[in-house]
């Protein structure tokens, strides 16, 4: 691959970024849940575009719209499973088979990068365990 399709690759990455991060913009300005507790479509479109770059900011929004907290969230800083003296931040998600969660899980599945990038692990009944993936910029 040459300069030149480099850049123009790059520049078609950064217009992307940059129209998906607008959107989701756009889309946290409706309600994110219904008069029911469940999340409204703009929620679950926001989750299914979110940009890879801003996992902390995925998780932070999936949480404000999670329901039973207090049963099905928890998250903190945890030993890495085989790297020795390493520490991941990680989330521990169950959606108690509640509709409304099992619909966030299914639009977080819907966004690739993100749940390839930061998902762990799936049990039965609904318990999912990420951990966060942060990129800092290389250049």
């Amino acid at each position: 691959m040459n300069s030149v399709d480099r850049d123009q690759l790059k520049k078609m990455l950064q217009a992307d970024i940059l129209e998906k991060k607008a959107r989701v913009s756009e889309l946290l300005q409706h309600e994110m849940l219904d008069e029911d507790g469940y999340p409204t479509d703009e929620a679950l479109e926001a989750i299914e575009i979110w940009h890879w770059d801003d996992a902390k900011g995925w998780f932070e929004f999936i949480n404000s719209i999670w329901h039973l907290k207090s049963w099905g969230w928890s998250e903190g800083e945890a030993e890495h499973d085989y790297r020795k003296d390493e520490k991941v931040y990680q989330y521990h998600i169950s959606t108690a088979g509640w509709s409304g969660n099992e619909s966030i899980i299914h639009a977080m599945q819907k966004n690739d990068w993100m749940w390839h990038m930061n998902w762990v692990q799936s049990r039965r009944g609904g318990h999912y365990i990420f951990e966060l993936k942060t990129f800092e910029d290389e250049e």
